[in-house]
């Protein structure tokens, strides 16, 4: 194979003239976009293009009055009652249920009622251990709600799960069994 030397006058026009690329291989090219005066942006942005108004028939209601709102309603229809002393003092003399469906009793022993209507209650739980037969004695602590500070320590009181009333505590004392000596 001969090799041959370009002439000057070759490689300048093959420098100038770029070569070209298979139809295939050419991307389109993207037009750039009208060139708008700023006049003719300012009067597009003062008149849009207006649709032409739809009209519908539409039967006309008569004007509703407003709703006077809820809380003044629920006052209106029913007044506060008031309760008598006799009948407060009997509800507290109320004996204690014997039994309140669906929540968990306990009994337990006082162990600090240093706190204001609150009070610290121990229970004790004795099992025998399944697999050796030891008598297994434990206990937990629980707060209760003692509503008249009725309870002191040591006392044996009677507790019934309630709703959260702290962060802590999630029981109320029903009775005092059996006070300390």
């Amino acid at each position: 194979m001969a090799t041959t030397k370009k002439t000057e006058t070759e490689t300048a026009a093959a420098k100038k003239t770029p070569a070209k690329k298979p139809a295939a291989a050419e991307a389109p090219t993207k037009k750039a976009p009208a060139k708008t005066t700023p006049a003719k942006k300012a009067a597009a942005k003062k008149a849009p293009a207006k649709k032409a108004p739809v009209k519908k028939a539409v039967a006309k209601k008569a004007p509703v009055k407003k709703a006077a709102p809820a809380a003044a309603v629920k006052a209106a229809a029913k007044p506060a009652k008031k309760q008598s002393a006799a009948r407060l003092k009997a509800k507290a003399e109320r004996p204690a249920p014997e039994r309140v469906p669906g929540r968990k009793e306990r009994r337990g022993i006082v162990v600090s009622s240093a706190m204001d209507k609150t009070i610290v209650v121990r229970i004790d739980a004795v099992k025998k251990h399944s697999r050796y037969g030891k008598v297994v004695r434990r206990s937990s602590k629980l707060h209760a709600h003692d509503e008249g500070n009725s309870a002191g320590v040591g006392d044996l009181v009677r507790v019934v799960e309630t709703r959260p009333l702290s962060a802590t505590k999630r029981w109320r004392l029903l009775e005092v069994l059996e006070r300390a000596k």
